[in-house]
């Protein structure tokens, strides 16, 4: 099972860490396993990483905040910390966002550098079909989970729905941990959304594949090198910036991958560029180390 390793960690860590394991129950009493889930707690994707989601959540308004959970409380209860009218919404909001923060860091965290590669691969992938077929090759390349039938997209929706653009562009989203069927925000108002299954390997695997490669080579110097393989030709400056070493220390891990016959150096103008090396790419691959795969050279 792709989750079991994830799961089986993450129970452990919540078992001892008591704060994550509140905050999970708390979003568990407004993410319900199935069905409606509010809208307000998805918040448009940025670039800007955790603390600016939460932002956007804590700045739902409270009308939108009402009739979300009015919807919402067609099917099961409202949590009592989200019913007291005479309390502002940022109250309730704050909660949420508290919890979400708290549960990411135990439960996500730790996963997340295979979680952003799976989706940068993903994303990839579909910039390649765009570059190479057009928008149609981009619908195309969403099978299974969705088939282009010009001029509409069927999803594999759980539920019969149509959603007509009107005009307006739709946001595609590679999910992790979206589970075997496409998803998408209920207000048919809002700006259209298909959240949509990446690729992946189970977390056990990646993880494992990851643990030899920094046996093998050490964590530093494995990490540089993933940096490197996932990358077009990088910069020690880049890759310092990356992973938040010191110069130096990129600079040194580097000349031994360099000299270990694992990444080649090229002089370009004012920058040396490096890039990974067929063997390297081969040891990525046979460790099952997750990568968003460079050009062998």
């Amino acid at each position: 099972m792709e989750f079991g390793h994830w799961r089986r960690e993450t129970g452990l860590r919540l078992s001892r860490d008591r704060r994550a394991s509140h905050a999970l129950g708390t979003l568990r009493t407004v993410i319900p396993a199935s069905g409606y889930i509010p809208d307000f707690l998805t918040p448009p994707v940025t670039d800007e990483g955790l603390e600016a989601g939460l932002d956007q959540i804590g700045a739902t308004p409270r009308d939108r905040l009402t009739a979300e959970m009015a919807r919402f409380a067609r099917d099961r209860p409202v949590p009592g910390w989200m019913r007291g009218l005479h309390e502002p919404a940022t109250s309730s909001l704050k909660v949420v966002a508290d919890a979400l923060r708290a549960s990411f860091r135990t439960l996500l965290e730790p996963y997340w550098r295979h979680v952003s590669s799976a989706v940068c691969d993903d994303v990839s992938v579909r910039a390649r079909a765009v570059l190479n077929g057009g928008t149609a090759a981009l619908f195309e390349s969403l099978a299974p989970y969705a088939h282009w039938n010009p001029p509409y997209l069927d999803v594999d929706y759980p539920v019969d729905r149509e959603l007509r653009l009107e005009g307006r562009g739709l946001t595609l989203v590679p999910s992790y941990f979206c589970w075997h069927r496409p998803t998408a925000l209920a207000d048919p108002a809002l700006d259209p959304v298909l959240v949509y299954p990446v690729r992946k390997q189970p977390l056990d695997i990646a993880r494992a594949g990851e643990e030899r490669l920094d046996r093998l080579l050490g964590r530093t110097r494995s990490a540089v090198l993933v940096d490197v393989a996932g990358h077009p030709p990088r910069t020690t400056t880049e890759v310092a910036r990356a992973l938040e070493l010191a110069p130096a220390s990129a600079s040194y891990q580097i000349g031994v991958l360099r000299g270990a016959g694992l990444i080649v150096s090229r002089r370009d103008g004012k920058h040396v560029e490096h890039t990974a090396t067929s063997l390297a790419l081969d040891l990525l691959a046979g460790t099952g180390a997750t990568f968003r795969g460079g050009s062998k050279t």
